[in-house]
């Protein structure tokens, strides 16, 4: 890109010249023109541009549907610069993100929860918050991605999870959706004691939840929600203390023979419970909300399906996870890239992105039509009931972390062993 940049401005250097030996006013409009052609803004993300004749990745689609406008409107070109692991040596899409922010490659990046907080604390991000679009966010999307004042990443989506129930199953047990952990507990009781071989599906990805909504239920609903995450990063207050319920009752679970551990260790997120679930040999798993309008994932199921909030002190608890677009502080274009963030970021954009989507939009002007599978859950967020798996401003970083112990869980490690790691990870977070 950058020999074909230097090419093209030799060439402009050329047409100027020659035309300045006939014209002036013709010479500075093609200096002009060849110049506004060349703006650019270079976007590393997971996604390549899709085919406008392709109509099978709808999430692809519609973000290339906000970028048009973009482009459009601006009359500049977004380069897709993507990650794929046969280019990067198996390096994980992190690992590379990481290394391209730190060494400038590219204008904005597509990150997740744990490379938001990393390269925020890095002082590599910047601020977003004199964007146009920051003043119709939701107070969650704030909150997840602003460290020290500063917030780094605005989402298109909202991501969360939920349990996906069978409600016929749950029906034929006359058993009601739980709310608390007691009456998930009893739920799985009663199927197990009816023949359900493994009542909750689980794979190695989002056993988390369930530790999360019992961790944070009270942090994130109880009004003093500042006070208790400060209380973290400073070291007054244990990450231990908060989690340990959460890991003691994945461990019963796992004792009682509701959650496969064996099998979950090994599990791809859909891929390995999915097919019971579908075959409704287990009543219950848990999904990203997406999944609900996936054919191919659980929107196309042969029995009533419910996505309900995972079971708290609060009662049933959406657990959000966010990622975020956040500009390099040393981009290359940044007058276009900030430019290009405010248009599809828009109301505007934000709203077709969510009508094709079907997703929850960061913006607060904007309210999803999802399905009925998903009303139980979207009620909830809706009343503004939910907990954070991922929030930038905790020093220690959650979604990764917490998911990499539950896995040591499964493995066999000890609830006492998940909480010594946890307590290190808390004390390596202090010292940085």
């Amino acid at each position: 890109m950058r020999r074909l940049s230097a090419a093209c401005l030799a060439g402009a250097a050329v047409l100027a010249m020659t035309a300045c030996m006939a014209k002036a006013p013709l010479s500075n409009n093609l200096v002009a023109n060849e110049t506004e052609a060349k703006r650019t803004v270079n976007l590393f993300g997971s996604m390549e541009k899709s085919n406008p004749d392709a109509a099978e990745n709808t999430s692809r689609n519609a973000f290339d549907m906000t970028v048009m406008k973009a482009e459009e409107k601006l009359n500049l070109t977004v380069e897709y610069r993507t990650y794929t692991a046969e280019n990067y040596m198996e390096k994980t899409y992190d690992e590379v993100v990481l290394d391209r922010v730190r060494n400038g490659m590219d204008d904005v990046y597509l990150l997740n929860p744990d490379t938001i907080r990393i390269l925020g604390e890095e002082g590599l991000l910047l601020d977003l918050s004199g964007l146009e679009c920051v003043k119709n966010l939701r107070d969650v999307v704030k909150m997840a991605n602003t460290i020290d004042g500063k917030l780094v990443a605005i989402p298109q989506e909202v991501v969360a999870y939920g349990l996906f129930v069978n409600k016929d199953m749950f029906e034929t047990y006359h058993l009601e959706f739980p709310e608390t952990p007691e009456e998930l507990m009893e739920c799985c009781r009663v199927f197990k004691e009816n023949g359900i071989q493994t009542p909750i599906g689980a794979n190695r990805w989002w056993l988390e939840c369930i530790v999360f909504a019992q961790a944070y239920a009270d942090m994130y609903n109880g009004g003093n929600t500042e006070a208790m995450i400060e209380a973290l990063n400073s070291g007054e207050a244990k990450y231990s203390d908060y989690l340990r319920p959460g890991f003691e009752y994945l461990k019963e679970m796992m004792d009682r023979g509701y959650i496969d551990a064996q099998a979950a260790y090994t599990y791809e997120a859909i891929e390995g419970e999915g097919p019971d679930f579908l075959a409704q040999k287990t009543p219950i798993v848990m999904a990203y909300w997406g999944a609900a309008n996936t054919a191919t994932a659980y929107g196309n199921t042969d029995f009533e399906l419910q996505v309900i909030g995972f079971p708290s002190s609060l009662g049933q608890m959406p657990v959000l996870a966010l990622s975020g677009y956040g500009v390099s502080v040393s981009a290359e274009h940044m007058e276009e890239t900030l430019d290009t963030l405010d248009i599809i970021l828009s109301d505007e954009a934000l709203q077709v992105y969510t009508e094709i989507n079907r997703v929850i939009s960061p913006s607060k002007n904007i309210e999803v039509e999802c399905g009925s599978a998903l009303k139980p859950l979207n009620d909830r967020i809706k009343e503004g009931s939910y907990v954070l798996a991922s929030n930038a401003g905790m020093k220690m970083e959650q979604w990764g972390n917490v998911c990499l112990l539950v896995r040591e869980l499964l493995g066999g490690a000890t609830v006492d062993q998940c909480m010594e790691q946890l307590d290190t990870l808390q004390e390596e977070s202090l010292e940085r």
